[in-house]
């Protein structure tokens, strides 16, 4: 009695964590409906893409990072397309408002939505590369697969040469099934209480906190994240920079000095592999880096920009 009680019990949970995950919200036609940018047809699914800017000059492509969508950049978009940029900013696959297409989240997995993307959009060669967070791992493995398409690269906290995304995560993404189980039921609950509500709205996006909490409730969003974590995360892109650095690639990286996820130390990997890339790092600043220093981080890569190299 008390073994089939207990079966029992264990079926009902094994069943509830995929079933919740069915009753979360789909991202549809109707939902992009209602939000202010473009839906681009890729071939492996719809890329919420918004721009900034007019339709001529330098273009400048900006990737998120594991849990916050595209509008993570909107502080420091509008900047630079105050300076004549013409900003492109896609929601990866998995999250925002695109398409949660199954696959493999790992380096070639995103290098393909950008690829797809800027063939689709006809972008120019020569763009501006920003990368935040995984992001930063993303732009730096596409700088590398495609270098004529990228002029300038920076890098804002990124993933790829060491990261704690805390005990839960690191659960999740070194235990299948289990961890599998525990993401789908348990990761929205704890990626809501991470989110960081302390940082002042910013007039670009006031409601950055609860955008934030509702992404994790979009069907597709925690599968994403957990194959992200399992995959891309695990890439350790010493050697990759260190092929960047024998192509000459500006290369700006920005680190927040008590950042919680990328820690210190991964500045010293990246001078270990690239001596030419140009490192600083914003007192006080945690791992929120676009919107809670836009302006320091806009002055550093408008300073950047400037410089003839």
């Amino acid at each position: 009695m008390i073994l089939a009680a207990t079966l029992t019990v264990a079926g009902l949970a094994a069943a509830a964590a995929p079933l919740a995950e069915a009753r979360r919200a789909p991202v549809n036609a109707a939902l992009r409906a209602k939000a202010a940018g473009d839906q681009v047809d890729l071939p492996r699914g719809v890329t919420y893409v918004r721009r900034f800017g007019g339709v001529r000059g330098p273009v400048a492509l900006c990737i998120h990072g594991l849990t916050t969508p595209g509008y993570v950049w909107i502080p420091i978009a509008e900047s630079l397309a105050r300076q004549g940029y013409r900003v492109i900013v896609p929601d990866l696959y998995g999250r925002g408002l695109s398409d949660r297409p199954a696959g493999v989240q790992n380096s070639a997995f995103f290098v393909g939505q950008l690829t797809d993307l800027c063939d689709r959009l006809d972008l120019p060669d020569d763009m501006l590369v920003l990368g935040y967070s995984m992001g930063g791992a993303i732009a730096s493995a596409f700088a590398h697969a495609r270098p004529a398409s990228v002029g300038r690269l920076v890098l804002l906290a990124p993933c790829g040469l060491g990261h704690d995304l805390g005990r839960f995560n690191r659960f999740c993404a070194a235990t299948p099934v289990l961890g599998d189980w525990a993401m789908l039921a348990l990761g929205g609950i704890v990626l809501r209480r991470g989110v960081d509500r302390s940082q002042p709205p910013h007039p670009a996006v006031p409601d950055l906190a609860s955008r934030q909490a509702a992404e994790t409730r979009l069907r597709g969003s925690l599968p994403a994240i957990l194959s992200a974590q399992r995959h891309i995360l695990t890439e350790d892109q010493a050697t990759l920079h260190r092929k960047i650095a024998l192509t000459g690639l500006p290369v700006l990286a920005i680190w927040g000095e008590v950042d919680a996820i990328i820690p210190l130390s991964s500045l010293g990997r990246l001078t270990q592999a690239n001596r030419n890339a140009r490192q600083m790092v914003m007192t006080g600043a945690g791992h929120a880096l676009p919107f809670s220093h836009a302006r320091d981080v806009t002055d550093a890569i408008l300073a950047f920009l400037e410089d003839p190299f």
